[in-house]
């Protein structure tokens, strides 16, 4: 048996995904740079910013979960598409903060939503390639018998796992919830998707600590910190991506048969304004086709993708033909190329 493989992954041409909508959920609370002045002082926040991009994100207040951002989304976005509750076949929650160890969020979302006892609900645990992923296991899941509709809902409230006193996690990461209506379509545009794995990146990005395996601290760079808090390698992280994700474009670009002036929009994960600057100038992409939104919102995570389709294409994305790519913890990172012909709703809320 053999298998198409591309350099920078598995490749996949996939019809029949109609997005029929997608809702952002963002908390009401925001945290400008002045918040960590005192903590850090006015050069350190000024020097932090200057690369990461970042002048403000949106913070989960104390209780307020990833569920509860995505739930707020779920609950808008069924309401604006008229979709009854028993009519969704599926729901996949992904994120790295769920809101426990067990059972699956999905589950809890599940009973929270009212959703049918025939509906199939499960957890995936990724981070930044994400929404892509989301949407090519939806892609595979709709097969217009026993699944027509999908509920993809997406986001993390990673401040809750960063270390306050760490600069370079502390004012870089946001946080928002979403959610994504897909849906079984035979008129639907091919979508094109290249996916692919690097454990050798395991320790780069990592929250060490777990009730499974207690971290025990044979690695330098996490020995004198909280194993319960978020570690950032920041340099293998920019090296990584700036290795691997300009020929992943290539790639996607070659599978979907177009050049980079047949796509309306390049959605990259929001992970450094600084790395992301850098990998729009060696892809040779336009600037006006890369959109960067990380200054009001900071690294969402895994949210990050959906938040650039609501918060900086918005009325304008229906109809458009977009690529995404999502990149960074694990290593992992997954690109998606479809067209948005059947978006009907597109919003941004807070919760």
């Amino acid at each position: 048996m053999s298998r198409q493989r591309l350099a920078s992954g598995l490749p996949f041409t996939l019809s029949n995904l109609a997005l029929r909508g997608l809702v952002c959920a963002l908390p009401r609370t925001e945290i400008t740079n002045d918040a960590f002045v005192e903590r850090f002082g006015a050069e350190g926040v000024a020097d932090v910013a200057k690369m990461i991009g970042v002048q403000a994100r949106r913070r989960a207040g104390d209780g307020q979960t990833t569920a509860d951002l995505c739930q707020a989304a779920a609950e808008t976005l069924l309401a604006d598409l008229g979709w009854e509750r028993d009519s969704v076949d599926a729901l996949v929650f992904i994120s790295q903060t769920p809101d426990y160890v067990l059972p699956a969020t999905a589950l809890a979302l599940h009973g929270r939503l009212g959703l049918d006892r025939g509906c199939v609900a499960f957890d995936v645990n990724l981070g930044c390639s994400a929404y892509p992923y989301g949407l090519w296991l939806a892609a595979k899941m709709l097969d217009g018998q026993a699944i027509c509709r999908v509920l993809l809902l997406v986001g993390d409230t990673i401040s809750k796992t960063v270390d306050e006193n760490d600069r370079a996690t502390a004012l870089l990461f946001g946080d928002a919830g979403t959610a994504t209506a897909l849906e079984f379509d035979p008129q639907a545009a091919p979508a094109h998707f290249i996916l692919g794995s690097d454990g050798a990146g395991e320790r780069h990005l990592m929250m060490a600590a777990s009730a499974a395996k207690p971290y025990a601290g044979d690695d330098a760079r996490l020995a004198a910190r909280d194993p319960g808090k978020l570690y950032m390698d920041g340099g293998e992280i920019f090296n990584f991506t700036l290795r691997s994700i300009p020929p992943l474009v290539a790639d996607l670009m070659q599978l979907s048969h177009r050049d980079t002036s047949q796509v309306d929009a390049f959605l990259f994960h929001q992970a450094n304004s600084f790395m992301l600057k850098h990998l729009i100038k060696k892809t040779k992409l336009a600037v006006n086709r890369a959109p960067i939104n990380m200054d009001r919102y900071g690294n969402t995570s895994s949210a990050s993708i959906p938040l650039l389709i609501g918060a900086s294409l918005g009325a304008a994305a229906q109809g458009q033909t977009v690529a995404m790519f999502g990149f960074g913890v694990g290593y992992s990172w997954a690109a998606a190329l479809l067209c948005l012909a059947s978006l009907q709703v597109n919003r941004v809320i807070e919760a």
